[in-house]
């Protein structure tokens, strides 16, 4: 993979994280540092990624086990504070160039869901170095991404059971 682009897998299908975690581990075979920040899922089983480390190390801020979507209007409001901490972690990795590949796990979900705006988070992009490769997913795909992505990439289903 290429230094310094932006990647997006956006769509309605199943694989944009699966797709994104295998660029990552293909850039720290090659001797690149990789960091996946997750999003709007809660605390879920991860002990599979957890093998990757130290070459991947995961981070999720989350508090809720089953996810933001499942959580009551009161719940949301507490677990909001704890996203953006996330998106602002992501924003210092940018700025101190931590990792050679940063993958914002579901981010585009924070913007369908109001937590932040498509500006703020392109505020949090525009911090990276051109060293930095960063990989975007989510379901829906703001043209003001799409606008500053290198590759976009949609995943949908043909079939599924």
């Amino acid at each position: 993979m290429e230094k310094g682009i932006i990647q997006v897998y956006y769509g309605d299908g199943l694989g944009k994280s699966s797709a994104a975690l295998g660029n990552v581990i293909r850039s720290v075979s090659g001797g690149a540092t990789g960091y996946i920040i997750r999003f709007l899922k809660g605390q879920v089983d991860d002990e599979y990624l957890k093998k990757l480390e130290p070459e991947v190390k995961l981070f999720s801020f989350e508090r809720s086990v089953g996810g933001f979507a499942s959580l009551r209007e009161e719940e949301k409001s507490d677990e909001k504070q704890n996203i953006i901490n996330g998106l602002n972690f992501a924003k210092k990795v940018l700025t101190t160039g931590e990792c050679d590949v940063l993958v914002l796990d579901e981010v585009l979900g924070i913007v369908d869901e109001g937590i932040v705006s498509v500006d703020e988070l392109i505020a949090v992009l525009k911090e990276r170095s051109v060293f930095t490769t960063v990989i975007l997913t989510g379901r829906n795909l703001p043209e003001e991404i799409r606008a500053i992505a290198d590759h976009v990439l949609r995943i949908d289903s043909e079939k599924e059971p």
